[in-house]
């Protein structure tokens, strides 16, 4: 058996889905199937029960999976060794984070990387950065941007890239809302201004706290997915919401909104890299996350956001 099956079944463990773990590499279903026959041939055990709508892991399967795990880092950790006097690499490499994390951090660091290991395949998935500790933690990307939980697991390393204050944001366009915010002598009707707030996370834990602690009964005008919806969704007047203040800073909307004054201010947010601490022995995340150590210390992993700075 190759360390590509292995990474194959591996991953079709956690997934328990033929068509998501065909489309992440890039195979069709049948070419899949195929595979895990194969394995299932080679050990001589069914690994998986499956039917026309659910997969699931027999006692061989898990098993294998132990086995499939320990070799494969065994494999990368071996590869490390030999590659210590070589600049040399090539494999896959995942990356998940918010579409502003995307240009704000890791242009300049990707670019550079490709430059050094041309044989490096990179995948950038973005979404909502709420879900970046858990994917990393369900093994579905190797390396994340996030915002630093308040309670790190034991088995994740994170990186601070920089620190960013958490805002309440108002639109600029004309509309009902904009009178509201201007009533009561600056003095805000928390309980009648609309709120538009991510559906989880750390920045809704954070304002859910503060405006408990205020005895605020909220008015909820929207729960999104992603920072940037909130963003957009303010810009048109719909709701006053709450982001880190580096995507306003990187917002194509940010001349159509302002940050408001609020007292007492949110507990900012830590931004940074995050992994799972084993698969630093991995050479291809390692490499990367040696590289990202050089950009944080040279100051110009931050040097876009930080141009950027003001323009509010």
């Amino acid at each position: 058996m190759e360390i590509k099956e292995l990474q194959l079944y591996l991953h079709l463990c956690k997934t328990l889905h033929f068509g998501k773990t065909s489309r992440e590499f890039h195979l069709s279903p049948s070419t899949l199937t195929r595979i895990v026959q194969k394995l299932e041939h080679e050990v001589a055990e069914t690994l998986f029960e499956r039917d026309n709508r659910t997969v699931l892991l027999t006692v061989a399967g898990h098993r294998f999976r132990e086995y499939a795990t320990d070799t494969v880092d065994r494999w990368f950790a071996l590869r490390r060794e030999l590659q210590q006097q070589s600049d040399l690499l090539a494999g896959r490499l995942s990356i998940f984070c918010s579409v502003t994390a995307s240009y704000s951090f890791l242009h300049e660091l990707l670019d550079q990387f490709r430059v050094k290991y041309p044989d490096v395949e990179i995948q950038l998935h973005t979404g909502d950065t709420a879900l970046t500790i858990q994917r990393i933690l369900d093994e579905d990307e190797d390396v994340g941007i996030a915002a630093r939980p308040d309670r790190l697991p034991d088995k994740l390393h994170f990186r601070v890239i920089r620190q960013s204050p958490l805002v309440f944001i108002a639109p600029l366009v004309s509309c009902p809302l904009r009178e509201l915010l201007k009533s009561n002598g600056g003095s805000l009707q928390w309980d009648r201004i609309p709120l538009i707030l991510s559906e989880s996370g750390l920045a809704r834990t954070r304002v859910n706290q503060w405006l408990r602690a205020r005895e605020i009964r909220p008015n909820i005008y929207a729960q999104v997915s992603g920072n940037e919806a909130i963003v957009s969704m303010v810009s048109l007047g719909f709701g006053v919401g709450v982001v880190p203040q580096l995507v306003v800073e990187n917002s194509p909307m940010r001349g159509k909104i302002e940050i408001l004054r609020v007292e007492p201010e949110l507990e900012p947010f830590s931004i940074g890299l995050c992994t799972l601490k084993r698969k630093l022995n991995n050479p291809l995340i390692k490499a990367f996350w040696d590289l990202s150590q050089e950009h944080i210390a040279a100051g110009s992993l931050d040097h876009q956001s930080q141009s950027n700075s003001g323009r509010v």
